[in-house]
């Protein structure tokens, strides 16, 4: 398998540090509000991404964090706390905050079929973890404290910038526009780990430490969670490209200094999904949410559907034009699986170059849009239905896109109507037998179904012909005999 690794810039083999086994980890939500539809992108890969290496034979350990705490808005850690803006939003507690909308993300993930990771760690669980490696971050000369405040010194790292080769002049927080520079700062680009001193005065959430009543800083919780759930060194890290700097930056330099060695090998970042204002956001325009799409009458899964169409590594538009035409292509699809006919023995050696094919895609920095293409040769190739049935769950395993599911839904909705269709025609022939004309015709239209079962068409013939006679004129359609009456 190939993988871009945005650490390297190039597309790697993936190689794990235990054969046959990958540690995962990815950024979970900021649970403050509920997820956009633009977040979940990034779950909706990192989803189809652990169960394809699941497909492909590893055994994969997967954890993620969960921010209840910490998470200010600016690369400085400076700006607004998050989750103190959604419990004033609201009139409600932290605590409060934080279950309700991690429940929420929770219940997303189901209707978009991702699967939510055996380990999941709130960050509000782990806070003496975290004491216990700024600690050691401190006694190695990696941190110091600084205006009641503790805070990684990069200047003691080779690099500090590893995902992009870019002057560190152009990336320091005190530079930007709108935002403050920390004047307890050492260097430009340090970041905090702890804070005891900051503007926010009414803090709810806050834990004794050796250097005074405060709370962590983002970057720690990813770090301490990782290495405690995973171990020191981590095959695979997750997260939205937005998150490459600072984030993830600062986890690699809080990381590796506490370790002594590098930590993690492959970086896997999914780019943005944008509308065509730009990109999106809780904060401006429509809130896309899955539930507002659900509103709308659209699947979820339609929308994950829509997602991998695109390659990962592609910023996505959305726009509801193109998540009808998406819905277009998937009932399109989902209507010739429910055609197929079930039962029958499975040919491996049929399915095989259709499962190649497949893997051949997954295998290329995981091509989705060439894995779907696949979707549509199996409807066009001549092989079984049984085939083409046990093809279809068997690549629905990686994809998630519901697609028996919903040819299962068409089926029973094909037979309920056909039920109801012949029902409605059982009570108009009732009606109609009350008639004694009307009654002779359907017994002469029985006949002559029963003359044709039995291929004796010669008595069928004779039958319409004694109709045609009456002035009764035959109509065969695929729901039966019906008849006009002449005159």
């Amino acid at each position: 398998m190939k993988l871009y690794n945005s650490l390297t810039h190039t597309k790697d083999d993936f190689v794990t540090h235990t054969p046959g086994k990958v540690t995962m980890y990815t950024c979970g939500p900021t649970v403050y509000h509920f997820a956009h539809i633009g977040n979940l992108r990034s779950y909706i890969m990192e989803d189809v991404l652990e169960k394809y290496l699941g497909y492909a034979g590893y055994d994969v350990t997967r954890a993620m964090n969960i921010t209840d705490v910490g998470h200010l808005s600016s690369d400085g850690d400076t700006g607004e706390d998050k989750m103190l803006k959604g419990a004033k939003r609201e009139h409600k507690t932290v605590m409060e905050i934080a279950q309700y909308y991690t429940d929420a993300f929770f219940e997303d993930c189901r209707k978009l079929n991702i699967k939510i990771p055996e380990i999941v760690v709130p960050a509000t669980s782990y806070v003496d973890h975290f004491i216990k490696m700024i600690e050691k971050l401190i006694d190695t000369g990696y941190a110091y404290e600084a205006g009641g405040n503790i805070y990684f010194d990069t200047s003691k790292l080779k690099e500090y910038y590893v995902f992009n080769k870019q002057n560190q002049e152009d990336l320091a927080v005190g530079v930007r526009e709108g935002v403050e520079e920390d004047s307890n700062k050492r260097n430009k680009c340090d970041f905090v780990l702890w804070f005891t001193k900051s503007k926010f005065e009414d803090q709810e959430l806050k834990w004794d430490s050796p250097w005074g009543v405060g709370y962590p800083g983002w970057h720690i919780e990813c770090s301490a969670i990782s290495l405690d759930t995973l171990g020191e060194y981590l095959d695979l890290h997750c997260g939205g490209i937005d998150n490459a700097f600072p984030h993830h930056t600062n986890e690699i330099a809080q990381s590796e200094a506490y370790l002594g060695h590098p930590w993690c090998t492959h970086w896997f970042h999914v780019l943005h999904l944008n509308t065509n204002d730009g990109k999106m956001s809780k904060s401006k325009g429509e809130f896309l949410t899955v539930s507002l799409l659900e509103e709308k009458g659209y699947n979820p899964l339609i929308y994950r559907f829509f997602c991998l169409q695109s390659h990962y590594r592609k910023a996505l538009v959305f726009s509801y034009d193109a998540l009808d035409n998406a819905k277009v292509s998937y009932d399109k699809l989902t209507d010739k699986i429910a055609a197929l006919k079930p039962g029958g023995d499975v040919s491996r050696d049929a399915c095989k170059p259709y499962l190649d094919a497949f893997a051949d895609a997954m295998d290329n920095d995981l091509n989705t849009a060439m894995a779907i293409t696949v979707l549509y040769d199996i409807i066009k190739a001549k092989i079984s239905d049984a085939d083409k049935l046990w093809l279809y769950q068997t690549l629905d395993t990686v994809l998630g896109v519901g697609l028996l599911a919903a040819a299962d839904k068409k089926r029973e909705a094909l037979a309920q109507e056909k039920a109801a269709a012949e029902a409605e025609a059982a009570a108009e022939r009732a009606e109609a037998m009350k008639d004694p004309l009307i009654a002779s015709i359907y017994a002469a239209i029985d006949e002559r179904t029963a003359a044709k079962k039995a291929k004796n068409y010669a008595r069928a013939d004779e039958i319409r012909n004694e109709l045609l006679a009456r002035g009764v004129t035959l109509i065969d359609t695929p729901k039966g005999t019906t008849f006009k009456l002449e005159g």
